[in-house]
């Protein structure tokens, strides 16, 4: 049984960092492109960051790019999110998810298999 459990979240002030991790189990975590989602009251939900199986290549959505890094530890089965100048647009529960599809760039919620429940994201103004 696939577990995909995110950690990490919580409220923040407006240009303060957080740091999500995403720890996977049950399934062999280096076969997997790995992504962060995220969705705000009333909004779908939305890519926020990918990173490849192994070489780690990295995509990110606009809004993100140069605050938020995403990263992963094969041997921990552990992906990660670190968060910098957030705002509070950037509230939302975030979420990660697995993909078993070969492609460098995953962007929507249809390419994911595997899904965890989510950890909230407040940014207070």
């Amino acid at each position: 049984q696939v577990q995909l459990v995110e950690s990490g979240g919580g409220l923040v002030q407006a240009g303060g960092s957080l740091r999500l991790s995403c720890a996977a189990a049950g399934l062999t975590f280096v076969n997997y492109y790995m992504g962060w989602f995220r969705q705000a009251p009333g909004k779908e939900r939305e890519f926020v960051a990918g990173i490849w199986r192994i070489s780690g290549s990295t995509h990110y959505e606009d809004s993100v790019k140069g605050r938020f890094t995403i990263s992963r530890d094969n041997a921990k089965n552990t992906m990660y999110l670190q968060m910098n100048d957030l705002k509070p647009e950037d509230s939302a529960v975030y979420y990660c998810a697995a993909s078993s599809l070969i492609s460098a760039e995953l962007v929507t919620t249809a390419d994911y298999q595997y899904w965890g429940r989510g950890t909230q994201v407040t940014v207070s103004s």
